[in-house]
C-alpha cells in the first residue's frame, strides 16, 4: 500500500484533469444533435440554467465527498457513514462498465484520424466507410489495443505527471484546434442561419421533451454519478477552494458545448441547405455526416485531419479519467500498488473490450434487450446505472451525512457563495431531476418515446 496519496498540484491542475472528464465524446457528438432538434437557442438558454444549477450542486456535493473521505468513490461513501457502502460499489461498477466500450471507441476516433493524415478525406466520406471498419475485426482490434496502451502509459506517470500533465497541455490545444474548425465552420455560405439558430431562443420551442434532453446531456456531460469526480476530488488538496474550482469546471464544460455546437451545427446547416434533421443522434454524426461535409470543403484532409485530432484529444482525457477512478478504487480497498493496479485494469479493460469491438462483426448476433454489445453497455451505464446513482448520492448527502457535512468541507478552503442553493437542489430538486432522467432515458431507449 502507498503511503502517501496522489494529489494534483493544485486548482488549475484539478480544473484541467475534471474538465478534460467532462469533455467527452458526449459534447461533440450529442450536444450538437440535441441543440439542433430541441430548438437550438432555447436548448442552449435550458442547459446552461440547469448547467448551473443541477449540475454545480450534484458535483460540489461528489468532489466534497471526495476531498472528505479522502477516498475514490468505492470506500468513500462507507468511510463517511458504513451503512452507505452500497452507493460505492454502484458507482463503481459504472466507469468498469464505461471504460471498455469507451476504449473502442477511441480506436475509432484514431482509426479516422489516420484516414485523414493519409489524405483518405473522400474515403472517409464514402457510403460504406464507417460500416466497413465495424466489419473489420483486426481493424478495430488494433485501433483499441494502441488507445488502451495510450492510457495506460498516461496513468503510469502518476497523477500530477501523467493525469494532470496530459490534461494542461491537451485541454488548451482541443479548445483552440475547437475555436479555429468553429471560426471555419460559420464563414461556410449558408452557415449564418445554423448560428442564428444555435444562439437565438426561439420560445415557440420550449417543451418539457426539451427541458428533458438538456437535463440528460448536462448529467452526462459533466462526468457526474460515475465516481469520477469523488476521485478527483480526494486528490484535491485541502487548501484549493473547492466552489471556485467547481465554478470553472462548469465554465469550462460549457464554453467546450458551445463551441462544439459551433463547429458543428452552422456546418451541417451549410451543407444540408438549413436542414437540422441532418445532425444525427452518436456515432453517425461524427462517423458519417461530418466527414461527408469534410469531403466538400476546401482543404479537407486538413479540416477533418484537425477535427479528429480533438476528439481524440476529449477521448483520451476522458478515458483517462475514467480508468483513473477505477485504478483509485482497487489501491484504496485492495491496497494494491499503483502501478500493479494500472497493469491489472488496463489488461482487464482490453479484454472486456474485445465484446463490444467485435460486437458488430463476429458478435453481430448477440443481443441484449435488443441492443449490440456496445449500446446495451452504453444504455445500462447511461439510461440505468447513472441516474440510479446520482439519486443515491442526493439521498446520502441529504439522509446519510447531511448537508452540512458537505458545507463544512467547501468552506475549509473558502466560501460557499450558493450554499442554499445547493440545499435546496440537493434535498429537493436534483432527486425529482435524476428520476425523470431516468424513466425517459430507459423510455427513449426503447422507443417509448423520442428525444
Amino acid at each position: 500500500m502507498e503511503k502517501k496519496r496522489h494529489t494534483f498540484s493544485g486548482g488549475l491542475g484539478f480544473v484541467l484533469a475534471a474538465a478534460g472528464s467532462a469533455v467527452g465524446l458526449g459534447n461533440i457528438w450529442r450536444f450538437p444533435y440535441l441543440a439542433a432538434k430541441h430548438g437550438g437557442g432555447i436548448f442552449l438558454l435550458v442547459y446552461i440554467v440547469l448547467v448551473f444549477t443541477f449540475g454545480y450542486s450534484l458535483m460540489t456535493a461528489e468532489n466534497a465527498i471526495g476531498r472528505r473521505s479522502g477516498k475514490s468513490s468505492l470506500d468513500a461513501f462507507a468511510s463517511l457513514n458504513k451503512k452507505w457502502g452500497f452507493v460505492g460499489i454502484i458507482a463503481t461498477v459504472i466507469p468498469c462498465i464505461i471504460l471498455p466500450y469507451y476504449d473502442v471507441i477511441g480506436g475509432w476516433v484514431l482509426r479516422y484520424f489516420l484516414a485523414y493524415i493519409t489524405g483518405g478525406a473522400a474515403q472517409a466520406a464514402g457510403d460504406t466507410y464507417f460500416t466497413d471498419m465495424l466489419g473489420s475485426p483486426m481493424v478495430l482490434l488494433i485501433g483499441q489495443t494502441v488507445f488502451t496502451l495510450l492510457v495506460v502509459l498516461v496513468l503510469l506517470r502518476g497523477v500530477q505527471k501523467g493525469v494532470e500533465r496530459v490534461s494542461v497541455i491537451l485541454m488548451p490545444i482541443l479548445v483552440l484546434l475547437a475555436i479555429g474548425i468553429s471560426i471555419y465552420s460559420i464563414t461556410l455560405p449558408g452557415a449564418i442561419e445554423g448560428v442564428k439558430y444555435f444562439f437565438i431562443p426561439n420560445f415557440e420551442h420550449f417543451s418539457i421533451s426539451s427541458v428533458l434532453a438538456a437535463m440528460g446531456q448536462m448529467f452526462y456531460s459533466l462526468s457526474l454519478a460515475m465516481g469520477i469526480m469523488i476521485a478527483y476530488g480526494s486528490y484535491l488538496p485541502k487548501d484549493s477552494p473547492l466552489e471556485k474550482n467547481v465554478s470553472r469546471i462548469e465554465l469550462f464544460d460549457t464554453l467546450i458545448a458551445v463551441i462544439a455546437g459551433l463547429m458543428i451545427i452552422p456546418a451541417v446547416f451549410a451543407f444540408s441547405d438549413g436542414d437540422s434533421s441532418a445532425l444525427n443522434k452518436g456515432p453517425g454524426l461524427m462517423f458519417q455526416t461530418l466527414p461527408k461535409v469534410f469531403n466538400d470543403m476546401p482543404m479537407s484532409n486538413i479540416i477533418g485531419a484537425a477535427f479528429f485530432f480533438l476528439v481524440f484529444a476529449a477521448a483520451l482525457t476522458s478515458a483517462i479519467s475514467i480508468m483513473e477512478t477505477i485504478v483509485a478504487c482497487v489501491c484504496d480497498h485492495f491496497g494494491i500498488a499503483r502501478t500493479k493496479a494500472i497493469m491489472i485494469v488496463g489488461v482487464a479493460a482490453w479484454l472486456v473490450s474485445f465484446l463490444p469491438a467485435l460486437g458488430y462483426s463476429v458478435l453481430s448476433d448477440v443481443k441484449i434487450l435488443k441492443f449490440d454489445i456496445l449500446d446495451f453497455m452504453d444504455f445500462i451505464t447511461n439510461a440505468v446505472l447513472m441516474p440510479i446513482c446520482a439519486f443515491l448520492v442526493c439521498m446520502f448527502v441529504t439522509f446519510g451525512i447531511g448537508t452540512k457535512v458537505i458545507e463544512d468541507e467547501v468552506c475549509i478552503s473558502g466560501s460557499f457563495k450558493r450554499k442554499r442553493l445547493f440545499e435546496v437542489m440537493i434535498k429537493f430538486i436534483a432527486p425529482v431531476f435524476v428520476c425523470a432522467i431516468l424513466v425517459s432515458s430507459v423510455l427513449e431507449s426503447f422507443g417509448v418515446i423520442a428525444f
